[in-house]
């Protein structure tokens, strides 16, 4: 079976909102001075670009991932080497979304329990979920956007109406709008964009992909990044904004909620964000454990038993990493945080770079 182009929007606007609790608000918070707004508005033009480039250049190999489409087009010294390092991107990717909630969960929800205790419920679930197929995970991230999106909206609603938000703040961080931007604000709002390129191993199931209005996706990433960018700061100021780590979790923890069993907004945020960051490292280990998978196989068909054991041991791999980081504070996980995007940010030039050559090489060849 194929999946059909809606589930490429379900990949999107699951990295695309992922972004609100991660280090994006973060990075662009601490610029609100010094060009984040402007970094916002050409990210949204490079990121539209970028989607509408990639997905254009690899719909020309429906039905192949990322290893089907380099093994017979790259030097085979360079394809291995290139799959494990793009692999490990993706292994970070999740570990980082995991090390962010296992921090959110014990400053807000229970500071009492253990990190170790916390972590390795997360890895259990994701290790298990992320062996499961493409379609059946891209089944279950659409019904899964279909319970969170709701209650995400309602938050972001609520918060907009709120007789506490300050429009005054908002108004002041946006006479900043011109400011020069840099590289890091631009590297961090670009991935707001970057749920296109779970492609890598999620075309396997696409066959002739094809989008139309990829405008709205631009739209899309605009709306998410100004919000993520500008309630908080209606909410605290532009000078308090920057004493709150998770500063949307800080913005949910304010509101209270009328009328309803739940009064505050914070556990309601909690449950959509947990569940969305979850299904957001199961994709992403999905991703990972497939491209080193593809890296270390042999040429010999090997059985489902080995097949089982070469998985279990790559997501030990992953799974030990992710321990291994534990003991990082927020400031710590902040610096990586923002090394990875900048990382990454360079990684999806070079891979689109990549796609044009094996795209022009099969071009040459007529294949």
């Amino acid at each position: 079976m194929m999946a059909k182009s809606r589930y490429f929007y379900c990949l999107f606007l699951m990295n695309s909102l992922i972004n609100i609790i991660n280090f994006v608000p973060r990075e662009l918070i601490d610029r609100r001075f010094d060009g984040a707004l402007f970094s916002i508005l050409i990210a949204t033009v490079i990121g539209t670009l970028f989607v509408y480039i990639f997905t254009v250049l690899i719909a020309k190999f429906p039905g192949k991932g990322f290893p089907e489409i380099f093994n017979p087009l790259l030097p085979k010294l360079v394809v291995k080497p290139l799959l494990v390092f793009f692999a490990g991107l993706w292994c970070v990717a999740g570990g980082i979304t995991l090390l962010s909630f296992v921090d959110i969960t014990l400053r807000y929800i229970s500071p009492d329990s253990s990190p170790y205790t916390v972590v390795i419920s997360f890895l259990i679930l994701v290790c298990i979920c992320c062996r499961f197929d493409s379609l059946s995970l891209l089944y279950g991230l659409e019904i899964i956007l279909c319970v969170t999106l709701p209650l995400i909206l309602y938050g972001i609603v609520k918060a907009l109406i709120n007789p506490d938000f300050n429009w005054d703040s908002v108004l002041q961080v946006t006479t900043y709008v011109w400011h020069k931007p840099d590289l890091m604000s631009l590297a961090a709002a670009t991935f707001s964009f970057s749920g296109y390129i779970n492609l890598a191993i999620f075309n396997r199931v696409f066959h002739g992909l094809k989008l139309k209005h990829v405008w709205i996706l631009g739209v899309e990433g605009l709306l998410v990044l100004l919000l993520t960018f500008l309630v908080p700061i209606g909410y605290f100021g532009t000078a308090a904004i920057e004493r709150h780590v998770y500063t949307w979790f800080s913005t949910a923890d304010s509101i209270r909620i009328e009328s309803f069993i739940i009064e505050r907004m914070l556990f309601i945020f909690y449950f959509a964000y947990m569940t969305l960051s979850l299904v957001s490292a199961i994709v992403h280990w999905h991703v990972g454990l497939e491209l080193f998978k593809s890296a270390i196989s042999s040429a010999k068909k090997q059985s489902p038993r080995a097949e089982q054991w070469k998985e279990w041991i790559i997501l030990c791999l992953f799974s030990g990493v992710v321990l291994s980081l534990i003991w990082m504070d927020q400031y710590q996980l902040n610096v990586m945080g923002a090394w990875f995007l900048q990382i990454r940010w360079f990684g999806e030039m070079f891979l689109i770079a990549l796609l044009f050559y094996c795209y022009r090489k099969v071009r040459r060849q007529g294949l």
